[in-house]
């Protein structure tokens, strides 16, 4: 949530910072401002709109060479979209400007201090507070910015991700991060800083992801400076050199992104295969794996962490690691099993799940984890990231960008290297024999392709979604793997299209759902030929009975559902197992369609964030 683009150097910081805002604008959000400065003139614009009217009220002020800028894209918590609540907001002396990512949860109690010492407050914000805190900081401690938000920072009880700058040093900024995060470009005497390092891949390859309860100094011709807020310690910072390029984050002809990274799923599960699934030899190979094998053999039980999209390829993951593996496994939403009193035991084994790494309730999860003595092993995208770096080891899904809020190869690459641990320790713990393991694998490396030419054929998906754009409700039946896939279809429907939707196990229908059942009623229904599919025809005979409208994802040459089903989407076929691979990409593409014929906008729906960084 939220997006923070800065910079400061030689460069005219304009175009950077308009150009990063809108390759932040998948992360969501309702309001947009800026500032730019050099050692004589300041300019501030905020709208309650898009980043284009941004720039559009921009071109009407004059033009002049600023040196540094900011730039903030706000999704609401603290007070109303509007313009005074938007960001970048300054200090009462009007020295001191900030774009603030997060929650400061005690800043009332802070806020009522500074106005019995005068301050007064113009905005609903915790980040007007928090500038006037730093500000009334550096008079009573008369200390250097830098100094100053760090002791403000000591006082404050909350999520944040800042840039702060004064104007009386104005090759100077300031940035701060715990639980938002934040990526430093480095530049030839320039700092780029943004909420991803997406705003500046064009301009570095070098970046450093600041740790929680980091602060950094960044000068206009001199080395970064980190220190950690709460002990003053200084930091040497890592610096990471960034692979991906900036093709990856530009639409490449398509009209969404959410279309490119359906479209990108053969390429994305062959990079989350790669150097991993070696045919030649017979074998999975992953060091970090291999590294704590052992954890996982002797583990009492199996917790799976996550939300929303990835919980649901945590339940994929239940299902392979209790298949293959033989050790119970839970799967709980992170945003539940962090405010309860979890049962965890020192020879768990805790799997976070996060495309952005950064999902502020599976961080929290992870922390009331590693106390009790669990091993965590993480399973993100986002190299950097604060997954990567709070779990004691774990893989990448290596999907690439992914731009679009509604997560589609995210989700496949996650089951792609959930498959990949359970087989190797499935074969490592003798469960799967020499024979069936080679023929996993097989078929494994075979999904990229089969995933390929399913999608060359597509069009009678958008045909289907001509005739339900206009329902109100939708169900989602599944069973087995396909269970999470329901949900999942379901989730996909509901983000972009603002139709209401529910996904079931099929097996459940009749203790309660089948009571929805009507002539206007369509049913999702997964019907794939391996695993329960006499069960899920009966349930779709059971459905036509009542006039329900069913729509069915077949396995290739399907005969018995095509006759009972009003249309039929055939996927490749495949073990049970793998089966969510193919079947989500259908529901994937209906959900896509369907969208657009109702008006809605794809890539950013409405009250959605790409990635939940706060509460």
């Amino acid at each position: 949530m939220c997006g923070i683009v800065a910079y400061i150097g030689d460069k005219n910081p304009l175009p950077i910072i308009i150009e990063g805002l809108q390759r932040l604008e998948y992360r969501g959000y309702d309001s947009a401002g800026i500032f730019l400065s050099n050692k004589s003139e300041n300019s501030t614009t905020k709208v309650a709109a898009k980043v284009e009217d941004l720039k559009l009220e921009i071109e009407k002020k004059p033009n002049f060479k600023a040196t540094v800028g900011m730039g903030h894209t706000r999704w609401a918590t603290h007070g109303v979209p509007n313009q005074e609540n938007a960001h970048p907001h300054l200090s009462n002396s009007g020295d001191l400007f900030i774009v603030h990512n997060g929650i400061i949860e005690n800043y009332d109690v802070l806020k009522k201090e500074l106005i019995k010492r005068e301050y007064t407050f113009y905005s609903e914000t915790d980040s007007e507070v928090l500038i006037n805190l730093i500000e009334e900081t550096q008079k009573q401690e008369q200390v250097k910015l830098g100094k100053a938000v760090q002791i403000a920072l000591n006082q404050v009880v909350g999520a944040y991700g800042i840039v702060v700058f004064d104007r009386k040093k104005p090759d100077e900024l300031v940035v701060a991060r715990l639980g938002s995060p934040l990526a430093i470009g480095l530049g030839k005497d320039s700092f780029y800083v943004g909420s991803d390092a997406t705003p500046f891949l064009e301009y570095t390859r070098d970046v450093v992801y600041l740790e929680d309860s980091e602060i950094a100094i960044l000068k206009k011709g001199k080395p970064i400076k980190v220190r950690n807020i709460s002990d003053d310690i200084e930091v040497d910072p890592y610096i990471e050199k960034l692979k991906w390029n900036l093709e990856n984050i530009q639409k490449g002809g398509y009209d969404h992104f959410m279309l490119k990274e359906i479209f990108e799923q053969p390429q994305a599960i062959s990079n989350a295969l790669r150097g991993r699934l070696l045919m030649s030899e017979n074998q999975i190979q992953i060091s970090s794996l291999t590294e704590h094998e052992n954890k996982f053999l002797n583990a009492r039980r199996i917790l799976i962490i996550a939300c929303g999209t990835s919980w649901h390829a945590g339940l994929v993951g239940e299902y392979l690691f209790e298949s293959f593996l033989r050790v119970p496994v839970e799967v709980e939403y992170a945003s539940e099993f962090r405010y309860r009193n979890p049962i965890i035991f020192p020879d768990d084994v805790v799997i976070p799940i996060s495309q952005s790494g950064e999902t502020a309730d599976t961080l929290a999860a992870i922390k009331i984890a590693k106390e009790k003595g669990a091993f965590i092993f993480g399973i993100c995208n986002v190299v950097g990231s604060s997954i990567s770096r709070e779990t004691h080891g774990g893989v990448y899904t290596h999907a690439g960008p992914e731009i679009g809020v509604a997560s589609t190869k995210a989700f496949t690459t996650q089951i792609t290297v959930l498959s990949l641990m359970a087989l190797k320790l499935g074969e490592l713990k003798g469960v799967i024999g020499k024979v069936k393991f080679h023929d996993y694998l097989t078929e494994l490396s075979q999904v990229p392709d089969k995933i390929e030419c399913f999608l060359k054929n597509t069009n009678n998906i958008r045909e289907i979604a001509t005739h339900y754009h206009k329902s109100p409700n939708c169900l989602y039946l599944g069973r087995g793997y396909n269970f999470p896939v329901a949900l999942e279809g379901a989730l996909k429907l509901k983000e972009i299209s603002y139709i209401h939707a529910e996904g079931y196990p099929a097996a459940e229908m009749k203790h309660g759902p089948i009571a929805l059942i009507d002539e206007n009623m369509p049913v999702v229904v997964i019907a794939t030929k391996k695993g329960h599919y006499d069960k899920i025809v009966s349930n779709i005979q059971e459905i036509k009975s009542r006039k329900g409208k069913i729509i069915a994802i077949v396995t290739q040459g399907d005969t018995t559902v095509k006759q009972l089903a009003d249309h039929v989407i055939e996927i490749p076929e495949s073990s049970e197992c793998f089966s969510p691979l193919f079947s989500t990409l259908p529901l994937q593409l209906f959900s896509y369609h369907i969208a657009l014929m109702r008006g809605c906008n794809v890539d950013q729906p409405r009250n959605l964030a790409k990635s939940v960084t706060v509460e």
